[in-house]
């Protein structure tokens, strides 16, 4: 009746009556639809027939045999208890097809069966041939001159099978991916300069087993065209060359559509910043055939100054509204900011709460604002977590964690945890608020207990330390920590360094430390853009009391570039320097220790530094400078698996040595990253270039942590 627009005291319409017809139709629940009129009390009834379609009391799947059912009914659009649908029940048994089609069945059928069980329901049932699994035996580019098939081949997703396949789901012949590599063949080919290039459609032939299929792509490239003029109409709010030095596509540089794109994505945020948030920015491309050059025309609709509506959160079943909108860089009025939204998601992204943020600015009807839609997808924040393991340095190793990132979805962290092996002991409690009441000021507690034996002393230690920090710009941060420690170092080995047996006994320190940070990465866990420098300086003894009387200075700058292909180049520096002050030595456990996964692989700890000349012991150094160089490239995109390449140079240096970068110890090699479900994950191998006597030549390493 909701459907039905004729309404009694009304003029009686066949008009009317098409279109009531048309809309109970649209319900989807009818088979026919059948109107008559019979005279009633002076005026006409109405009467509307109607034939529902039968229900669809059970589906089936018959004949499915490599692919799970329950897989296959997360696809389907049509469930008991709906009403038959024939459009509906053949779409899906396409879906089906589609789904087979994609894990390698090129030869899948699926025919559905309707069965009538009675005049009200129904039986559907889908029968399924999966045929052979066909994979991709070769993939072949013709009419290619100027682009070699390689390069072309490196540019589509559809490759062919080897014998990883089964990680990257490569050999896999997928309808759509395959028309989607069509457009990037194109793409590739107008970044070049030839616009005039032709892709033809895949020729797909199959073997005659029917296991194996090639793919044939034809493609026409016609001649290349670079740029003879660039000019801007409709500009006031920025001048021409603003405009030209704000753009990479220059007058006499080969045409390439992606560049352009960026330029125009560009301008865009440009005139974004400046409030121009609706600015409509469109490049008008002439080709001339006859010289083979291209006139570009920017044009530019500067539009009004736009302000920020509302600000709408989404998503956060735990976390509170506040923890969210503080992490936003706009606020509700404030003038819009591509560049400010953009570092909102950086920010937001960086909390590490989320699986997904999608943040998405939706103009409003007939006003110069913007509302802002923030949609968050939880993940887990807190585990627990219980293992072991073995190492050579451990032996065997037990371990109890509970981590919760996100207490009560305030924010603040919560860190529990407990080490045991025969050689070493560590328990530590720590909690920190990232505004403490409400303002930019995070707070920390951190309690430890640790015990650990070393190769010639053991060493006993118990403190704790309260650190302040404050943001004063959007990257730049400063922090102050009061550290207060009781270490005792026993059972030395007879015979050992002079350095070591001089610090036995228990000592306390009691220290202050200062740091400033200025971090303008796109991601703490992942960067690929962006750069942390940082210089902490930490002074203990004197007016502060304890034993221990020394400074300790370091510094740390890492800059991350992005490169082709989502490729990343890192690198990093760093320098430190500390000594013993009022007469006292730098403590052993101050030092800098220079080797292993975190600093130069390939080396183990304590071994890029100096050594007592007696007896051969690691005893660090009051100095250390270290660079690591890191090309970062995607392995498995969907998995988060990269591989990367590095060489790393570094030493520590004794009190009476002085940095020389001939002295820096050298290392090579490559290794994994993983962003997986527990955490990021690095295996890395380290080879020593120039090993010294009693140095091994190369190591395996992994842990789970933070990148650096």
């Amino acid at each position: 009746m909701s459907k039905i627009k004729t309404a009694e005291g009304e003029s009686f319409s066949q008009e009317k009556i098409k279109e009531d017809i048309k809309s109970i139709f649209e319900i989807g629940s009818f088979d026919d639809i059948k109107v008559e009129t019979e005279s009633f009390e002076g005026g006409l009834k109405v009467l509307f027939y109607v034939v529902e379609k039968p229900t669809i009391i059970e589906v089936i799947l018959e004949g499915n045999k490599e692919v799970e059912a329950s897989d296959i009914k997360e696809i389907l659009k049509i469930s008991p208890g709906t009403f038959l649908n024939h459009s509906l029940v053949v779409e899906n048994a396409e879906n089906i097809r589609f789904y087979y089609e994609e894990h390698g069945y090129y030869h899948a059928t699926v025919i559905p069966i309707i069965k009538d069980i009675s005049k009200e329901a129904v039986s559907l049932t889908y029968r399924i041939e999966e045929g052979d699994k066909v994979t991709i035996r070769e993939v072949k580019i013709e009419g290619n001159k100027v682009i070699s098939e390689g390069k072309i081949k490196g540019a589509i997703k559809t490759k062919s099978y080897w014998i990883f396949s089964w990680l990257d789901s490569s050999g896999t012949y997928k309808r759509d991916v395959m028309r989607e590599d069509v457009e990037r063949i194109r793409s590739l080919y107008y970044n070049n300069g030839y616009i005039q290039a032709l892709v033809g459609e895949p020729r797909i032939t199959l073997s005659e087993d029917r296991k194996d299929i090639d793919i044939l792509i034809v493609v026409s490239e016609g001649n290349q065209f670079k740029i003879r003029e660039i000019s801007v109409r409709g500009n006031k709010l920025l001048s021409n060359s603003e405009i030209m030095d704000a753009m990479t596509t220059k007058q006499g540089e080969v045409f390439s559509r992606e560049k352009l794109r960026k330029d125009i994505a560009n301008l865009t945020d440009l005139y974004s910043d400046k409030g121009h948030a609706l600015a409509n920015i469109s490049p008008v491309i002439t080709p001339e055939t006859e010289t083979n050059t291209i006139q570009i025309t920017i044009d530019i609709n500067e539009g009004a100054i736009v302000k920020v509506g509302r600000i709408n959160i989404s998503g956060n079943e735990k976390t509170r509204d506040h923890v969210i909108r503080r992490e936003v860089r706009l606020d509700e009025g404030d003038t819009f900011s591509t560049r400010l939204l953009r570092r909102s998601y950086e920010r937001i992204n960086n909390l590490n709460f989320f699986e997904n943020v999608e943040i998405s600015p939706e103009p409003r009807v007939g006003e110069d604002a913007v509302d802002i839609h923030i949609k968050v997808k939880e993940r887990a924040t807190g585990s627990f977590s219980v293992g072991g393991g073995y190492s050579s340095a451990d032996k065997l190793l037990g371990m109890a964690e509970f981590v919760q990132g996100n207490l009560f979805g305030k924010g603040q962290s919560l860190r529990i945890k407990g080490e045991y092996s025969s050689k070493r002991m560590n328990y530590l409690l720590s909690i920190r608020e990232p505004y403490l009441m409400g303002k930019p000021v995070s707070g920390s507690i951190t309690l430890y207990r640790l015990q650990r034996e070393y190769d010639n002393y053991k060493r006993e230690a118990t403190g704790g330390n309260l650190t302040l920090g404050k943001s004063f710009t959007e990257y730049i941060s400063s922090s102050i920590t009061y550290g207060y420690e009781i270490v005792d170092i026993s059972e030395i080995e007879e015979g050992s360094s002079a350095l070591i047996t001089e610090q036995e006994g228990r000592r306390t320190t009691s220290s202050i430390e200062l740091g400033l940070v200025r971090d303008s990465r796109n991601s703490f866990l992942d960067p690929v853009r962006g750069s942390r420098n940082s210089i902490f300086g930490l002074y203990a003894g004197g007016p502060l009391g304890g034993d221990n009387s020394f400074f300790k200075t370091t510094m740390d700058s890492s800059w991350f570039f992005p490169l082709f292909w989502d490729t990343t180049f890192m690198v990093r520096g760093r320098l430190g320097y500390a000594n013993g002050l009022e007469g006292n030595a730098l403590p052993l456990y101050e030092r800098f220790y220079v080797g292993g996964i975190n600093s130069v692989r390939g080396f183990k700890y304590g071994n890029a530094g100096p050594k007592d000349t007696n007896t051969g012991d690691n005893i660090g150094g009051n100095k250390q400078l270290i660079f690591n160089v890191e090309y970062i490239f995607p392995l498995i995109k969907e998995m988060r698996l990269k591989g990367v390449i590095f060489y790393d140079m570094g030493k520590a240096f004794n009190d009476d040595e002085s940095i020389k970068l001939s002295d820096l110890r050298t290392s090579a090699g490559g290794g994994l990253r993983w962003i997986s479900p527990i955490g990021p994950f690095r295996i890395e191998w380290g080879y020593n270039l120039k090993p010294e006597p009693g140095e091994k030549k190369s190591m395996w390493e992994f842990t789970i942590g933070a990148f650096f």
